[in-house]
């Protein structure tokens, strides 16, 4: 049977029930009619409760349970309260009944109980009357409005008889006829219908689903297969450890690398969800601890016992993101995380730390005698020597204390890398540390002709710090402030307190820093484009490593033409 006829049918069965509705609804206000001494069963039953009591009352000084009757008779009127008023009459003859119960010799208060229930009857008789009316009102009104919606229900139907037919059969017509040409491979045909209603909707979906048929006839089904299995050897040959997990972080693949550092078979994990199994695997719970399939960062290195030998991975955690043929947002279908072998180069980065500790600390014997045999022929006692004599041995001089100067600092940065940092922190006092570093560069200061000015409060706080690191990081302040400095300039040594810190700063008035390289500069071995590459730029390296050790924080304020401020702060005592 055709649907268009069956909704026919369907519509003329509703029209014949609203006719038989509305000649049932006539029939039955008319019985309501008749019946409506019956919406009056509660005025009823307080009447008679009323009757009862007055004659209990009466009956008082004959019968001694006429007080229980009408205690009783009492009870059930005080639960039948149904007119206005009549809670108050009720609850005044309450009081009434107590205190005759009280005083029994009392004349008024039968009296006054008479008067209580001739006034709760008075009330509900008032309402039986005024319901009979408003009863035979109603009645007469439902015969009209219900007439009223009968003739509106059988206008309705007898539209609906006529229009939703054609409405509702004709599209489905015609999306029957585009579901045959999709039968029949023709897979470019659409259908568009009124974009506002439930079939703009099917259409949506429908032609949605006509993309999709169309791209994927366009494909090859077996060279999809043998893609996939491409890429899964591909992903299972990797060197690197690697995980996939779709948008609800069950695993879609893992290669032999990941099973092997996780030591669990394949079975074991394909298919189930990572939080579960990271309940159970410590290395898991590492992997996925703070992270979801939509974040992508990389997380600090993971000591893992691999390959016979204890090994370390940086872990990448990748959202894997697709636009969905026929739609415009991006959807997060998964996330794979990727765990690279970085132990050849911590061991090539170790190797290297203990060469140039090596080399360094072999370095400061030769370098020590060079000085000694400087200091030898510098002495009248061995001789004059001509002014070409003397500017070579000056020469020699600088170039040995600058060579001392890098070995020195190589051994302070081979000590960070291999965390052997001695510190020795104490109670230090502040005017120290600056007098120090301000003797240390004081002739090279005099020699470009700068002056050293200090801005240092008079009982300045003790801190808690190595006296010897802290001066050797403002000493590196200076003999950079000193270098970049214009001759006959000056540079300013503040100190100042904040936040129970105290601030230990160098201005000079140089060319400055620009902001792109701010913070690179406390890199190791960064040294900034155009500047006088004289050192190893392990200096502020070093230095941010001390400073931090010490629980203090380090930086630099900076504007190019104007100069630099170099500062770090030590915890006060």
């Amino acid at each position: 049977m055709k649907i268009k006829t069956k909704l026919t049918l369907g519509v003329g069965l509703l029209f014949l029930l609203i006719v038989t509705l509305s000649a049932m609804s006539i029939w039955s206000v008319q019985r309501l009619k008749k019946d409506t001494a019956q919406i009056l069963k509660a005025n009823y039953n307080t009447l008679t409760y009323s009757r009862n009591m007055l004659k209990d009352l009466d009956n008082v000084t004959k019968d001694p349970r006429s007080l229980d009757n009408f205690k009783e008779n009492l009870r059930k009127q005080l639960a039948n309260l149904t007119e206005p008023g009549e809670m108050e009459a009720s609850q005044s003859l309450s009081d009434h009944f107590s205190q005759l119960v009280k005083q029994p010799t009392d004349e008024k208060l039968p009296v006054l109980i008479r008067e209580d229930v001739l006034q709760i009857m008075s009330l509900n008789m008032s309402a039986i009357a005024a319901k009979s009316e408003s009863a035979i009102n109603t009645s007469e009104d439902a015969n009209i409005w219900i007439g009223t919606t009968g003739a509106v229900c059988f206008l309705i139907a007898f539209t609906l008889l006529i229009n939703l037919p054609g409405n509702i059969g004709d599209p489905i017509a015609q999306l029957t006829a585009s579901i045959r040409e999709i039968t029949a491979h023709n897979y470019r045909q659409r259908v568009h219908f009124e974009a506002h209603s439930e079939f703009g909707e099917l259409a949506t979906s429908f032609n949605t689903m006509a993309e999709k048929l169309e791209e994927y006839a366009g494909t090859n089904l077996s060279r999809l297969l043998m893609e996939k299995k491409r890429i899964e050897t591909l992903i299972n040959n990797m060197r690197d450890p690697v995980i996939g997990l779709d948008e609800n972080q069950t695993v879609l693949f893992v290669n032999n690398e990941a099973l092997g550092i996780l030591g669990l078979q394949k079975q074991a994990i394909l298919g189930k969800n990572i939080p579960e199994l990271a309940e159970r695997n410590d290395l898991l719970r590492t992997l996925i601890h703070g992270e979801s399939p939509g974040d992508k960062r990389t997380a600090p290195p993971i000591r893992i016992y691999a390959n016979g030998k204890e090994s370390f991975f940086e872990k990448e955690l990748i959202p894997i993101k697709i636009v969905p043929t026929g739609e415009k947002d991006e959807q997060l279908i998964g996330a794979v995380i990727m765990l690279k072998n970085i132990t050849p180069f911590r061991e090539l980065d170790l190797a290297k730390t203990n060469f140039i500790a090596t080399v360094s600390h072999e370095l400061k014997t030769p370098i020590a005698s060079i000085k000694m045999g400087l200091q030898l022929l510098q002495n009248n006692a061995t001789g004059n020597l001509n002014t070409e004599q003397q500017q070579l041995l000056q020469s020699i001089g600088d170039d040995s204390d600058r060579l001392l100067q890098i070995t020195g600092e190589l051994l302070n940065m081979s000590q960070v890398e291999t965390g052997n940092i001695q510190m020795n922190i104490r109670q230090s006092k502040v005017s120290e540390i600056v007098n120090y570093a301000i003797n240390a560069t004081h002739t090279a200061a005099e020699n470009r002709q700068l002056l050293i000015k200090t801005e240092i409060p008079e009982n300045p706080s003790m801190v808690k710090a190595d006296p010897e690191k802290a001066a050797w990081v403002l000493t590196n302040f200076l003999s950079n402030a000193i270098r970049y400095s214009p001759e006959q300039g000056e540079i300013i040594v503040r100190v100042s307190e904040e936040n129970n810190q105290v601030k230990i700063s160098v201005q000079d008035h140089g060319r400055g820093i620009d902001t792109r390289y701010q913070q690179r500069i406390f890199e190791r071995y960064f040294q900034m484009p155009g500047s006088n590459r004289s050192g190893t730029g392990l200096g502020l390296a070093i230095s941010k490593e001390f400073i931090e050790t010490q629980g203090g924080e380090i930086g630099v304020e900076s504007t190019v033409g104007l100069g630099s401020n170099f500062f770090f702060y030590l915890p006060v005592v």
